[in-house]
């Protein structure tokens, strides 16, 4: 609306107000009722009048759930209504303020449904109870408390803590835009004093993060044995080091050169879904980082695997169908357990597989581009720091060390 417009249509407004065609007064009590109609459909319980003429209600209530309320009019009772929600609406709980803070993220495509669904689960197992405060109620040494009494409950690492501290940091920055607290959460995250915090430094021993070359040589034996899609992906994982995520949404389309490459362009996500509730599994159409998308080559003496998966799914999209539906991360993950049960050996998960890739190729002393090529990162630091374990048993250790001149008998 350009300034003259605005001009005309202030000028006709003055007119009709002077004039006597509109009562001004008419108006503000029409909107007021507005307001209080709004207000009263975001009322959770029904208001009745009972038999003994009087006017009943129920009001959530923190301790009890909810409280019965009763007045003599209709009018009475829809005011304590009006004045308990504009109160719940000026001062949510914190849990409330999270809610909205997540679910503006992802309307706003900030954030996947999987991450959405993570910052749930992670602020649930948190915040509990500490949610159910007024977030106007709460001080800052209630928040700073809070946070540092999560350690030691939790037994949380540094990268523990450190997720919880951003998960916290995000909604109560979303809370001081909002004008319901006014201290600045970057202020408390400094008072923590974190020289005198003992993280949990327990780590799983290396023999439980990757797979010998013997437990190797079982697992494969096994899933030939019983060859079906399941653990032809569990070869192909253990070959060619991708994420499980990966390999259940690769395409046939990503194959190439004769199937001696294939090509990550996508993995999987899962969310929860708002109205029933489950699990879902969605493809996401780029990998977990950007260094992911990448073409990962297969070994020569594993081109059969994909040769023989196109006999098992000539005609799907994906690679990794079964009864006309693409397999799941969840459902390589329980077979592979399941592996691991039936031949007898230590239960590692999928993830278990990549960092035994990852170690193989840096004990051959591959080329460094070449593995960070095939593991999909950006740069070998990642790889050495994260992914590299000893894979050898404790008798490979002894006989090792047992041939060093100076440790033999003399």
């Amino acid at each position: 609306m350009d300034r003259l417009q605005y001009a005309q249509n202030s000028d006709i407004l003055r007119f009709i107000i002077d004039s006597g065609m509109i009562n001004i007064n008419d108006v503000q009590n029409s909107m007021e009722a507005m307001k209080r109609k709004e207000i009263l459909e975001k009322h959770p319980y029904k208001i009745w009048k009972g038999k003994d003429g009087k006017w009943y209600t129920y009001l959530p209530d923190d301790k009890k759930g909810r409280v019965l309320k009763k007045k003599s009019t209709r009018e009475a009772i829809e005011k304590d209504v009006i004045a308990y929600l504009k109160t719940e609406l000026e001062n949510p709980t914190i849990t409330e303020v999270f809610n909205e803070w997540n679910d503006r993220r992802l309307e706003l495509k900030k954030i996947s449904s999987a991450t959405h669904l993570r910052n749930k689960q992670l602020y649930n197992r948190h915040y509990e109870e500490f949610g159910k405060h007024r977030i106007k109620n709460i001080t800052t040494r209630e928040v700073c408390d809070f946070l540092e009494e999560q350690i030691p409950k939790f037994q949380l690492s540094a990268k523990g803590f450190s997720n919880l501290k951003t998960l916290t940091k995000g909604f109560l920055k979303r809370a001081k835009r909002l004008e319901l607290i006014d201290f600045r959460i970057e202020e408390i995250l400094a008072e923590i004093d974190y020289s005198e915090i003992e993280f949990n430094k327990n780590r799983k021993p290396e023999s439980l993060q990757v797979f010998t070359d013997s437990e190797m040589d079982r697992i494969f034996e096994y899933a030939r044995y019983n060859m079906d899609i399941e653990n032809l992906g569990i070869i192909l994982m253990f070959v060619t080091g991708m994420r499980v995520g990966e390999l259940v949404t690769l395409k046939w389309g990503d194959v190439g050169d004769g199937g001696s490459y294939v090509s990550i362009r996508r993995t999987e996500t899962r969310y929860r879904d708002k109205e029933s509730g489950k699990l879902t599994y969605s493809v996401k159409d780029s990998p977990k980082t950007e260094a992911g998308i990448r073409d990962v080559v297969i070994p020569k003496d594993y081109l059969w695997v994909l040769a023989r998966m196109k006999r098992i799914n000539p005609f799907t999209e994906f690679i990794f169908e079964k009864n006309g539906e693409r397999l799941h991360t969840e459902q390589i993950r329980k077979r592979l357990y399941r592996i691991c049960r039936n031949i007898d050996i230590k239960q590692r998960g999928t993830h278990a597989i990549r960092k035994t890739y990852g170690s193989i190729l840096l004990d051959n002393n591959i080329d460094q581009k070449l593995i960070i090529g095939q593991m999909g990162h950006t740069d070998i630091a990642t790889t050495e720091t994260f992914y590299h374990k000893n894979r050898r048993t404790n008798e490979e250790k002894s006989d090792i060390l047992s041939g060093i001149p100076q440790l033999k008998v003399l």
